[in-house]
């Protein structure tokens, strides 16, 4: 069986990645961590992994309900802990009487860092509070090089996962039915837009798809697929649920609260 078809090509690398970490853990009888991975490579890694075999997969980003999470591999005899996944939470203390920091701040600040996105977990943002996760591994280089953060002066305090804030990203869960899985007709459904108003959106580079711009209206969206339109917010394919007699889709889909 041609395990490539079940996914798109250009998926093909990561799903190489996920099988050489899954016949390394089976190999060595060692666990395998990986970078922070978003929804869809945290649906297709657990799709490779499966359930029944002798290498197991766990999910963690540092507290329950988040999007970014890292994923343990490890042989079925281990019992794996929170401390496994090596995740530090840092809180940014800046001056709120004066200033708002923006998520996007706090990720372009990170991300001039020079480090992959991997290494960085969601930013959660109440009440003028700021914090976000990180790889255990890069938490002194990031502490040794944030000192401003859009034009706040800021400290970065390494605190426990246990005070996280609440992750304020919430999700209205819906049931949908559309004619086919193209990006445009899937648009149309979640943002209860026309097809030509959806079909403008994408040709004008509006439509992001885990985050990369997608300007093909016949792409084909799958189960696990972050997709945001400007100006119409986030929402997530949560699952595939199976066609119609008519040949429609059933899909469930969560839209940004």
């Amino acid at each position: 069986m041609n395990i490539y078809q079940h996914f798109r090509p250009e998926e093909r690398e990561y799903i190489d990645q996920v099988l050489q970490w899954k016949s390394n853990v089976e190999q060595q009888y060692a666990p395998k961590l990986t970078d922070f991975l978003d929804p869809r490579e945290q649906h297709i890694l657990n799709m490779l992994i499966g359930e029944h075999g002798e290498v197991k997969c766990e999910l963690f980003g540092g507290t329950s309900g988040l999007e970014r999470n890292r994923a343990l591999i490890y042989p079925d005899y281990l019992v794996p802990n929170e401390d496994d996944f090596q995740i530090s939470l840092f809180e940014i203390q800046y001056p709120r009487k004066f200033v708002t920091i923006e998520h996007r701040q706090v990720l372009g600040t990170l991300m001039s860092l020079g480090l992959k996105r991997g290494k960085f977990g969601d930013i959660l943002i109440s009440e003028g509070r700021v914090q976000f996760f990180a790889a255990t591994e890069i938490s002194q280089f990031i502490k040794n090089n944030v000192e401003s953060i859009g034009r706040a002066g800021v400290k970065l305090v390494e605190t426990n996962i246990e005070n996280a804030i609440a992750s304020s990203e919430l999700w209205d869960e819906k049931d949908l039915t559309v004619s086919s899985l193209r990006l445009d007709t899937v648009i149309s459904g979640m943002y209860n837009l026309s097809r030509q108003k959806s079909l403008a959106f994408i040709q004008h580079g509006l439509v992001k798809v885990n985050w990369t711009l997608i300007e093909n209206p016949s792409f084909q969206c799958e189960e696990g697929d972050m997709i945001s339109v400007r100006g119409q917010g986030r929402a997530k394919i949560m699952g595939l649920d199976g066609k119609t007699k008519k040949d429609k889709w059933r899909i469930t889909i969560g839209k940004q609260k």
